[in-house]
């Protein structure tokens, strides 16, 4: 995710790599009904707010189609409360956002509200977005966007996360508590248990790993490379980020975690280690024949929609996320918001501003978990969301035991034509771990240089 004014953006645009289903856009204006006479001082107040409110319009652009109904449920009941209509326009699949949003600025017709991917999105709208820094939401969230100046110009709507997710009741069976790995030895230890426990424990492979360079490479070089660059790290630290910037890597750190990743080539399945797909991947993930599995919490939705029928024949079983314990005590996970909404800086900003504050709150927080399936990236809420890694997700965020992933950021064309090849090398025995690690080390140099 990356940075230019708009009168030079006619470079090819990167979407965040994360999933936004669907195809088609719509748009919808929702109506509301006027709220009954109130009797308290503060419903009063709102009373007034809402009439002062009324007629007024806003429009969102959303990136997300999969949750076009329940985005319209969330605008309908602001409506019924403040009296403010919310368009909502969902656009995904193949859609270029980024072009449309585009086209709409140069029509002076841009939306009050619209997502942004990251980096490469954000850097497209400077001195056009709002800076919602002051805004009280902030202070309930670490997934709020931050700009180079470390202004907030991204609101997060959701949260998702990346770690070791596993299968709860094997590792049960297998006599092994998931927060006994805290570390390397650990984590050798718990595999190479569940490795001799393959059969009676009805496993194919302990962990699920795929390195296959064209169609996963956002796999190994963006998610599972983030891990080396953010896991174990405060939210708001970038040293290692920074030090790519610089075409370097921590090269201690960086065998430790190549060690790690040594592990997974030796106990993931064969078979599909250098030439599976996503979907075997997570497909077997859900017909419990792995007991870990390299992706992130938006398998949840693949394993109960894509894979119920695996899943539910596997026992339903539970599932959890444990950090990538490369190094001894790294407790967290990596969380962040898929994508972001930003405020347009426009005439109708501060209605704009208001009703994401309402977003963040409450009532919308229910909405947006309960029917969207959302994970709320607020620590105020409690609302859980009816997936099989919210719980995780959740408790984690809760316990501030998160770190941010700075992956988006990364030089464009890394993973995909150059990092993913090097895992697949790595997988495939064409490279030992030195060779990875020295490997990593030349193309980061190569592509940063300049």
């Amino acid at each position: 995710m990356k940075k230019r004014n708009l009168a030079l953006m006619t470079a090819a645009l990167v979407l965040a790599l994360t999933a936004c289903g669907g195809g088609s856009s719509s748009e919808t204006k929702v109506s509301g009904e006027t709220d009954k006479a109130e009797t308290t001082k503060a419903d009063e107040g709102k009373s007034e707010e809402k009439k002062s409110s009324a007629g007024k319009e806003l429009r969102l652009v959303n990136g997300k189609i999969e949750v076009d109904a329940q985005l319209k449920e969330l605008a309908a009941a602001y409506e019924k409360e403040t009296g403010v209509k919310v368009n909502i326009e969902s656009m995904g699949g193949g859609i270029d956002i980024q072009g449309t949003l585009k086209g709409y600025f140069q029509a002076d017709n841009m939306p009050d509200i619209f997502v942004n991917g990251g980096d490469t999105d954000f850097k497209n709208w400077e001195g056009h977005l709002v800076d919602m820094s002051n805004e009280k939401w902030v202070s309930d969230t670490e997934a709020a966007y931050k700009d180079k100046d470390g202004k907030v110009v991204g609101f997060p709507y959701t949260t998702e996360a990346i770690g070791l997710a596993y299968n709860a009741d094997v590792l049960e069976k297998a006599g092994i508590d998931p927060k006994s790995i805290t570390g390397p030895d650990s984590m050798k230890k718990a595999f190479e248990t569940l490795d001799s426990k393959k059969d009676e424990l009805g496993l194919t492979a302990v962990v699920g790993y795929v390195a296959e360079a064209t169609n996963l490479y956002w796999s190994t070089g963006n998610h599972l490379f983030g891990v080396y660059e953010d896991g174990g790290l405060k939210r708001d630290d970038t040293k290692y980020f920074d030090l790519l910037e610089q075409g370097k890597i921590d090269k201690d750190r960086f065998s430790k975690y190549a060690d790690m990743v040594e592990l997974f080539n030796k106990y993931a399945d064969p078979s599909l280690l250098v030439s599976g797909t996503y979907d075997q991947q997570i497909q077997n993930f859900s017909a419990g024949k792995y007991a870990f599995v390299t992706q992130g919490s938006w398998i949840g939705a693949t394993m109960t929609n894509d894979d119920k029928e695996q899943y539910e024949a596997a026992g339903k079983f539970k599932v959890g996320m444990i950090p990538y314990a490369f190094e001894e005590g790294i407790d967290t996970i990596q969380t962040n918001s898929p994508s972001w909404w930003a405020v347009f800086d426009n005439d109708n900003k501060e209605e704009a501003l208001k009703f994401l504050q309402w977003v963040s709150e409450d009532e919308g927080q229910k909405i947006l978990v309960e029917k969207a399936g959302f994970v709320s990236p607020f620590k105020s809420i409690s609302y859980v969301a009816d997936d099989p890694f919210a719980q995780t997700i959740t408790d984690y965020t809760k316990a501030g035991k998160t770190s941010a992933w700075h992956w988006l950021g990364n030089k464009e064309g890394l993973a995909q034509n150059a990092l993913g090849v090097v895992y697949q090398d790595f997988a495939s025995g064409n490279l030992d771990k030195a060779k990875f690690v020295d490997t990593v080390e030349k193309v980061v140099a190569q592509y940063y240089a300049g």
